[in-house]
């Protein structure tokens, strides 16, 4: 079992930046691909990009391409979201979900574990 904490979110005024992280415990002595989706109010969640393992390999949904990049830490066991210039539609619950498969893509059913999310709003 992998269990995945989410933080770093908050109020943040468009054009602004955020950092969230997504920090996994328990059996992290396997290697997974951690992937960051998003839900905004009255929306189905969305995918937003998931990073390898080792790092070397990331995907970004076409939308959050160029202000969105996701990275790993702390020996794997933390990704970051790093979000530049946020909009107001980027308002949404940002959570992070793992991976068995090396390229799990944008589907929700290959990620087995996730975290409960971390609320970001974007004020204009």
């Amino acid at each position: 079992q992998v269990q995945l904490t989410e933080s770093g979110g908050g109020l943040v005024q468009a054009g602004g930046s955020l950092r969230l992280s997504c920090t996994a415990s328990g059996r992290t002595d396997r290697t997974y691909t951690t992937g960051w989706f998003r839900q905004a109010p009255g929306k189905e969640r969305e995918f937003v990009g998931f990073i390898s393992w080792y790092g070397g390999k990331t995907n970004y949904a076409d939308s959050v391409k160029g202000r969105f990049t996701i990275s790993r830490e702390n020996e794997g066991r933390t990704v970051n979201l790093q979000i530049n210039t946020v909009e107001p539609e980027d308002t949404a619950v940002y959570s992070c979900a793992a991976s068995g498969k090396a390229a799990p893509g944008s589907a929700e059913y290959d990620y087995a574990y996730w975290g409960q999310g971390t609320q970001v709003t974007v004020s204009s």
